[in-house]
């Protein structure tokens, strides 16, 4: 039996689908606000403030070992609803939640740990979810592409240790986007296309001291295309250390658009 934390997202349901083919025994712990798990038999909707609750579902159904997926948002402490061991444990999730999305799941990691129940990879059942070092398209990065890519690099890995910044865009040598807390998304629509040509690249990499285990870079056919928008040729992840949805629509529209997918 595998307890499976879901958040928001499209990541868990992927691993949902992949845990029913392999025909897994499983239970959900859902934690999505709209518990868009509910039809499911096995899952069981919880809030973050239940730590007491999901600890005694875990352990009533023999559930030794958990995998944490998808984005679990900050709570309205105002209006959370706590159990003993919640309200025993949720000033160290307060001061995580201070520090960003990631730092609360690596807390509730922390916490499970010393309940003896270990937390794995959320890739290990989907390891085909995760993009292998190479280039994955026709089209492969130039001299100018590689100097990008080693300038967002660079500056990812000089960002502080609680930075909740996953993405970088260098074009010309130059940093012209940070991702911040709106995300990916939101940074790539304040990039300004220059000219029609596709020029610059998105890195996407791990935050500083993640947990390697929950919260990996992820993209989908939706990054790209926004990638697109931005006037971007490509995009660079680091080996097995990202989650790439739609793989195969997003190789085929990099192809006919000429751009680029490269990990390192």
């Amino acid at each position: 039996m595998i307890g499976l934390i879901f958040g928001e997202a499209n990541f868990p349901k992927a691993i949902l689908k992949k845990i029913k083919k392999i025909k897994k025994k499983y239970l959900i712990i859902d934690l999505t606000k709209n518990k868009i798990f509910k039809t499911d038999k096995s899952a069981h909707p919880v809030s973050i403030g239940q730590i007491g609750k999901i600890i005694h579902i875990l352990k009533n159904h023999k559930c030794k070992k958990v995998i944490f997926a998808g984005k679990v948002k900050k709570p309205n402490l105002s209006k959370l609803k706590l159990d003993f061991k919640g309200a025993y444990y949720m000033p160290r999730i307060i001061a995580a939640a201070k520090i960003g999305d990631a730092a609360i799941l690596s807390k509730v990691i922390s916490i499970f740990k010393k309940e003896k129940i270990d937390t794995i990879n959320s890739l290990y059942f989907t390891p085909e979810l995760s993009l292998g070092k190479g280039v994955h398209t026709k089209l492969k990065p130039n001299s100018d592409d590689a100097k990008d890519i080693n300038k967002s690099i660079l500056t990812l890995s000089s960002l502080n240790s609680y930075s909740f910044s996953q993405g970088a865009v260098a074009r010309d040598g130059k940093i012209i986007a940070i991702e911040g807390h709106g995300g990916t998304k939101k940074m790539l629509k304040e990039i300004k296309q220059e000219k029609k040509l596709l020029k610059g690249v998105l890195v996407k990499l791990p935050k500083k001291k993640q947990d390697l285990r929950i919260d990996l870079p992820t993209i989908g056919l939706k990054t790209l295309l926004e990638c697109k928008k931005a006037g971007l040729k490509g995009i660079a992840l680091k080996k097995m250390q990202n989650v790439c949805l739609d793989r195969k629509e997003l190789i085929e529209f990099a192809n006919k658009n000429k751009m680029f997918i490269t990990v390192k």
